[in-house]
């Protein structure tokens, strides 16, 4: 707690001295940290941050950096707004429009994140906000596991994953695919990053981390790991998976050999109800969950074929949704609204184009970041945290609609930039903050 304290503490003190952008900084720093607690908040705090950094934009007019995705960010957003005024139900179709705007997170996160204790604090702010909000969340499963076999002994599995733990968010895929996110950063962290000191002279330097420290922050790898395997989202387990392959290949490929090991143990380790949740993948049929996902699929390549260009607009899938079952058959029960996959939802959604843009926009992310890690140094992590990210919400992306829910786009849109603001710490002369090197930049 101390150190943590003093990581704040000398992460103010590098924030920019003019007050706008400071006030900006703070804003979007406690937005931040407001991601995994209160969608509300962090929103609040995105606002204030979003308009006081375009006062500092008027007012100094600064260098603005933004990650150079800005191509394929433009034609999703025109996409989505020409989908929008061609759907037959225009009016639900501009919260899609409104959630646009949530993309000010690349603009923020690449000028405001000022050094690397700022950069470290955050992320540490993460990681033990999310073991708080795992804690909450097996709380909240132990209670309703009570409740459930008190009052319906003979329905657990049924009413544990009709209903499961959301942690603070309202949902549980908000709350796992969060915790998919910080578990691929947290894992990236112990795995991949180096421990750093201040040296007497001011700069940092690299050291083992102790001992004490590493075994903390493994606990709480483990709590966030065990609140996402009891959200019981399938999805997320293989997001987790896909990112815990890519970050053991990075530190030790040999690591991989051990992985098929830990998930045996791990299976036949793991309560009953988790068992009965992989085996019921053998038989599709038998699992709602899966049953509606392959109508859903059906429904959305028709879609597909019948309005290529434009799709059926956003949120409008619902009341579309009847139209495009073969004739004469009921949807089956559950949620239609989307079709639980990314790449589907956007084409039957919003057309062929905006997919196409959408897809460009997430290649061009992982590219971009990917040539960045090669060129960092002290904070490689941080980019190998964003891929494992990247890969993890593609690969969840393929059994739920993740990055169409504003908790996970937001914190999933922070991570991938901070591999462009780790480049700029790296070339910055040691123990100095971005903002400092900067004004020497000027003043020379």
């Amino acid at each position: 707690m101390i150190r943590f304290l003093n990581l704040l503490e000398s992460a103010r003190a590098e924030l920019p001295g003019a007050i706008l952008p400071r006030w900006a900084s703070v804003f979007f720093s406690l937005s931040i940290l407001s991601f995994l607690i209160s969608l509300t908040a962090a929103q609040a705090l995105l606002g204030l941050a979003a308009s006081t950094y375009a006062a500092h934009l008027l007012r100094d007019r600064p260098e603005i950096r933004f990650p150079p995705v800005k191509l394929p960010l433009g034609l999703f957003c025109l996409g989505t707004v020409l989908s929008v005024l061609w759907a037959a139900n225009s009016t639900v179709g501009w919260f899609a429009v409104r959630k646009l705007v949530l993309f000010v997170i690349l603009l923020l996160g690449a000028n405001l994140v000022v050094s690397a204790r700022h950069l470290e604090f955050l992320f540490r702010g993460l990681f033990v906000e999310s073991v708080l909000a795992g804690l909450v969340a097996m709380g909240q499963f132990a209670i309703q596991y009570r409740e459930v076999l008190a009052l319906h002994p003979d329905r657990v599995y049924s009413s544990m994953t009709s209903e499961r733990i959301s942690g603070f968010m309202g949902h549980w895929m908000n709350f796992g695919g969060q915790q998919m996110l910080v578990f691929a950063a947290l894992l990236a962290f112990l795995l991949l990053a180096p421990g750093f000191r201040d040296s007497k002279f001011g700069a940092r330097e690299t050291v083992p981390q102790p001992l004490a420290r590493r075994v903390v922050w493994w606990l709480a790898l483990a709590m966030v790991a065990a609140s996402i395997v009891l959200n019981f989202t399938r999805g997320v387990w293989l997001g987790c998976f896909a990112a815990t392959l890519y970050l053991v290949a990075r530190w030790k490929p040999r690591g991989l050999l051990v992985i098929p090991i830990v998930l045996v143990v791990g299976y036949f380790a793991a309560p009953s109800i988790v068992r009965h949740r992989i085996e019921v993948l053998r038989h599709p049929s038998q699992d709602p969950a899966l049953s509606i996902r392959f109508e859903m699929w059906q429904v959305a390549t028709r879609m597909i074929l019948q309005h290529p260009v434009l799709g059926v607009g956003p949120n409008n899938i619902e009341q579309e949704y009847a139209l495009y079952l073969p004739a004469g058959r009921s949807p089956q029960p559950g949620y239609h609204a989307h079709f639980h996959n990314n790449f589907l939802q956007f084409g039957a959604e919003r057309g062929l184009p905006v997919l196409t843009a959408w897809v460009w926009l997430m290649v061009a992310l992982g590219w971009h970041v990917r040539r960045i890690r090669r060129r960092l140094n002290r904070y490689r992590w941080i980019a190998d945290a964003a891929l494992a990210g990247w890969l993890a919400l593609l690969v969840g992306g393929c059994f739920e609609f993740n990055f169409g829910t504003s908790p996970v786009l937001m914190l999933f849109l922070f991570v991938a930039t901070m591999p462009f603001v780790a480049e700029r710490i790296d070339r910055a002369p040691q123990g100095a903050s971005v903002t400092e090197s900067q004004e020497s930049r000027v003043e020379g």
